[in-house]
C-alpha cells in the first residue's frame, strides 16, 4: 500500500507492528497519510507475512524484498520505518543488507521498537504497571509463535543483538513507560558507540508506539512532526518530482 504526498522528496518503506503475528498495511494508513504528508516522503507500507502461519524468517524475506524492488526501480536512497515488532523488522532490515552488501537505507526511524526477542530488558519488569499494551507475557507470546524454535538471539530475530561497524542514521521515539524502553536505550546507545549518527525522543506518559497506534492524538501529530523534522536531516535526498 502507497501513501505518497503531492511533491515526494524521497522514498520510505514501513513495518506494522503487531508482534509479528498480528496488523496490515491497511490498519496504518491514518499513520502512514501522516508520516507521507509531514515527511514528504512516499511511504510504501508492507504486507508483510505473519505468524504463526508464516514464522521467522518469512518477514525479513518480505521486507528485503520490497526494499531491494525499490532500489531496483530508481529509488536511490529509502528510509526504513517501523513501530514495535515492526521496529525491529525495520532494524533488521540493516542487519540483513550489511549481510548481502546490499546498501543500507539512507535512515532509520524506530518507534518504541522490539529489538531483542530474549526479552531480559529490566523494564519489562520496572516499567509492568505503567505499559497498559505491551507485557512480557505477550511479549514471550509473540515471540515463541514468531521464532517456533529458532534462536531468539540471531541478529535477524533480535536486530538490538547485532554488532554491526555502522548503522544508517537513526531516530529513535519511545515511552519512558513503556516496556521496551530497554531495548530502546540500549540500541540508541549501540548506535551512538559506532560513531553512527542516532537521535532519541523519550517521552513521559505515552502509551506504547503511540504515533502509530493512536495518530489522531495531538501528542502523536508532535511526533510525526519530530519525524519529519528528521527527514529533512538526511543528505541525499531525491529531487522533487
Amino acid at each position: 500500500m502507497v501513501c505518497e504526498p503531492p511533491s515526494p522528496r524521497s522514498t520510505s518503506v514501513y513495518f506494522h507492528g503487531g508482534g509479528y503475528r498480528l496488523g496490515s498495511a491497511a490498519w496504518s494508513v491514518p499513520f502512514a497519510t501522516r508520516l507521507a504528508r509531514s515527511a514528504g516522503s512516499t511511504v510504501v507500507a508492507v504486507d508483510y507475512r505473519l505468524a504463526p502461519e508464516h514464522p521467522f524468517p518469512a518477514c525479513i524475506h518480505d521486507a528485503t524484498a520490497v526494499y531491494e524492488s525499490l532500489l531496483a526501480g530508481g529509488a536511490s536512497e529509502v528510509v526504513a520505518v517501523g513501530d514495535s515488532a515492526g521496529g525491529g523488522l525495520a532494524a533488521a532490515l540493516v542487519v540483513a543488507a550489511d549481510a548481502s552488501s546490499v546498501p543500507l537505507p539512507a535512515g532509520l526511524v524506530l518507534m518504541s521498537p522490539w529489538l531483542d526477542l530474549t526479552c531480559t530488558a529490566a523494564t519489562f519488569a520496572s516499567r509492568a504497571a505503567s505499559d497498559q499494551l505491551f507485557s512480557l507475557d505477550s511479549a514471550l507470546a509473540a515471540a515463541e509463535l514468531y521464532l517456533q524454535g529458532h534462536d531468539p538471539s540471531d541478529p535477524l530475530a533480535s536486530p538490538g543483538l547485532a554488532r554491526l561497524g555502522t548503522w544508517p542514521s537513526t531516530l529513535v521515539v519511545a515511552s519512558t513507560d513503556e516496556v521496551l524502553l530497554g531495548d530502546s536505550t540500549s540500541f540508541t546507545a549501540a548506535v551512538a558507540l559506532t560513531g553512527s549518527p542516532v537521535r532519541a525522543i523519550f517521552e513521559p506518559g505515552r502509551p506504547h508506539a503511540w504515533p502509530a497506534v493512536f495518530p489522531d492524538l495531538p501528542e502523536s501529530e508532535r511526533a510525526v512532526e519530530a519525524i519529519g523534522a528528521y527527514f529533512a536531516t538526511l543528505g541525499g535526498r531525491e529531487s522533487d518530482g
